[in-house]
């Protein structure tokens, strides 16, 4: 069973204590966090002390997806607030292997992410390294984009690029991941699915949470 991860990305910023505790009531196994700055990607979210004010709304961990530039700097302060995986970004980090070193001496479990365009073998040198791969099948900024279907395909080969290592990596989706396309992500190998608007999108969460788990679980295929 894949792990499934609410992206508080498409929740009401208004409620956002109340919107994660009724993921956790409602089966969640992670709580995502989109970092955004505005540069990185054509969209501006929350940083540092909106995590850690969140932080005492559960102890499930966060999954802390940096879409900014020069993310070394800043990874200190993340794990301080609260984060407890910190994945980065390949294009956005031009010494990949100090920044995953960073980030594991910091005390949080380490992630790698590529964009739609990004060729997969540009984390091969990594995954010795890494605890995770997020495979985006959306180009990264906003919530509510379609599902890129080229993604299923990189998904595979990333899993079998995983596979090869001999270590246990999770492989992350997220963009476009709903009941309809987690089947397919699922079967090509994912191991946690990031799902924003299909979540908190929905008038009742545990049961959006329950209808994911469901189609991306046992007996889901292509």
């Amino acid at each position: 069973m894949p792990l499934i991860a609410p992206s508080i990305l498409a929740a009401d910023f208004s409620r956002l204590a109340e919107q994660i505790a009724a993921a956790v009531r409602g089966g969640a196994d992670w709580i995502h966090l989109d970092v955004m700055d505005g540069h990185f990607v054509p969209n501006l979210t929350f940083g540092p002390p909106v995590i850690r004010s969140l932080r005492p709304v559960t102890t499930l961990p966060f999954d802390t997806h940096l879409m900014i530039q020069n993310p070394d700097q800043y990874i200190e302060e993340y794990r301080r607030a609260g984060a407890d995986l910190i994945t980065v970004h390949v294009e956005a980090t031009p010494h990949l292997h100090r920044t995953i070193q960073r980030i594991h001496q910091s005390g949080a479990r380490a992630g790698v992410s590529l964009n739609p365009a990004t060729p997969i073998a540009s984390v091969r040198d990594i995954l010795g390294e890494v605890d995770l791969v997020l495979v985006m099948s959306v180009n990264p900024g906003f919530g509510g984009q379609s599902f890129i279907p080229a993604a299923v395909g990189r998904i595979r080969d990333l899993a079998a690029m995983i596979r090869d290592t001999g270590r246990h990596i999770e492989l992350e989706v997220d963009g476009g991941i709903d009941p309809v396309t987690a089947p397919a992500v699922v079967a090509a190998g994912a191991t946690v699915l990031v799902a924003g608007q299909a979540v908190f999108g929905s008038p009742d969460v545990r049961e959006a949470i329950a209808r994911l788990r469901g189609a991306a679980g046992p007996g889901a295929n292509v």
